[in-house]
């Protein structure tokens, strides 16, 4: 049985010892996850933000988890879980978040993430990993239940019997005692094409990393289907080759996931000499994702145009448009041509904190849209917490018309949630 590791974000793993409060690893695993990180954060990514390596008394070395959350697996089989820090685990269980975390995923836009169903699939005896394997093989099923697309293959062989072209140079050498063959080139009909080559190498290689027995005995059932197909020798080069199309529709969301399994790529690129995959998510991001397609739904499109990441607006105008603002999401109401600005930030507030933890350099930011944008009103969204009261009024008015609301989304009632925000910030 393959090792699996689980915290929540802000959560601590150290080497071998038992300590209340810390997740403990094996050394040699806390040893790579550490290399990993060290790895990451020498380049120009996101990664700084992915994990923080500090020292404490009577510890250690401690790794805590900061804003990415989702899976890395290691060579060995090793799998790390890091999921979302909603709630005390009293209030929300390991399943819900999982469900919550999948929901969230399938709001990303360009994403295999968007057909996530985990109605069928056992999330509390599953690591994350293990669930989008579960995807992936569900979506092949679909594609073999169709039938593997099938093309015209140019083939170079030596044949007994005569078709196609014969390439004299080659059949020269290879046949001068061979009177009855033919080194011939010719195209045939079959399914080594480039997209089964890629969903075939996916398969092989998570088999070889699954480690729940229902995953590996689909994805052994699926390779029989693939029998004719080779591997594929080169990924990306196999990936150029895939042209969108009405015809090749049923394997769009099957060759996302083989780029995501095949090149460790789920949002951020990250790499590590033995990890084999880190499908990690930035939770600012998921955050903002999942809040703008939920209120693109409430509100709808009969009464307002909602953008996301709207991109119209720059601080200065002259010389030239310079420093573009992007607020995460901004919606004009048809009727009147009123702006209302929305940004998400993925932040835990408190009751005992300064200003509830808001940092001053958000609420800049949030008077810059204000006045940009001559918004209605400007609304920060915070997810709410064990430490935040959600009915509380949080108002900061300048006097010189920005007045920015700070108002609390609960992600496991989100609807209800959004529509308490948009009677206070739309209406009211």
């Amino acid at each position: 049985m393959k090792a699996s590791y689980q915290i929540t974000e802000y959560g601590s793993f150290i080497a071998e010892k038992e300590i209340p409060g810390y997740t403990p690893l094996p050394r040699h695993t806390f040893e790579q996850l550490e290399k990993f990180i060290l790895t990451n954060k020498s380049k120009d990514t996101d990664a700084l933000e992915l994990m923080g390596i500090s020292a404490r008394k009577g510890a250690g070395k401690v790794i805590t988890a900061r804003n990415y959350v989702g899976v890395i697996t290691m060579t060995d089989g090793t799998t790390i879980e890091i999921l979302p820090k909603i709630y005390s685990p009293e209030k929300a269980s390991e399943q819900r978040v999982k469900k919550l975390f999948t929901d969230m995923l399938k709001t990303l836009r360009v994403s295999p993430y968007k057909t996530l169903q985990i109605s069928n699939v056992n999330i509390e005896t599953m690591n994350i990993f293990e669930i989008f394997i579960r995807m992936f093989v569900d979506e092949v099923f679909q594609i073999v239940k169709r039938g593997l697309k099938c093309d015209y293959i140019t083939v170079e062989n030596n044949e007994e019997i005569f078709r196609g072209k014969l390439l004299f140079s080659e059949h020269i050498k290879r046949n001068y005692c061979h009177k009855e063959r033919s080194y011939v080139e010719f195209d045939e009909y079959n399914s080594n094409r480039p997209e089964n080559r890629l969903i075939k190498s996916t398969l092989k290689y998570l088999y070889r990393q699954s480690s729940s027995v229902k995953n590996k005995s689909s994805i052994k059932t699926l390779l029989n289907e693939f029998c004719d197909v080779d591997v594929s020798l080169d990924h990306e080069g196999d990936f150029s080759k895939f042209i969108p199309g009405r015809n090749m529709a049923d394997y769009q969301t099957a060759l996302l996931w083989c780029r995501v399994f095949l090149t460790g790529k789920s949002f951020t690129s990250f790499s590590g000499s033995e990890i084999a995959a880190a499908l990690l998510f930035p939770m600012e991001r998921l955050f903002e994702s999942y809040a703008a397609s939920k209120l693109k739904k409430a509100l709808g499109t009969a009464d307002y145009i909602v953008s996301v990441q709207d991109k119209s607006c720059y601080l200065f105008d002259e010389p030239g448009k310079k420093f573009l603002i992007k607020p995460d999401i901004a919606v004009k109401r048809k009727e009147d041509n009123a702006v209302f600005i929305m940004d998400t930030k993925w932040k835990l507030l408190s009751e005992n904190k300064a200003n509830y933890g808001i940092s001053q350099s958000d609420m800049y930011q949030m008077y810059a849209y204000q006045k940009k944008y001559n918004a209605r009103n400007v609304t920060v969204l915070y997810p709410l917490t064990d430490l935040a009261v959600p009915d509380r009024q949080i108002m900061y008015k300048s006097g010189d018309g920005a007045d920015i609301r700070v108002q609390f989304l609960d992600l496991f009632n989100i609807e209800k949630s959004l529509g308490n925000v948009i009677e206070k910030s739309f209406i009211s």
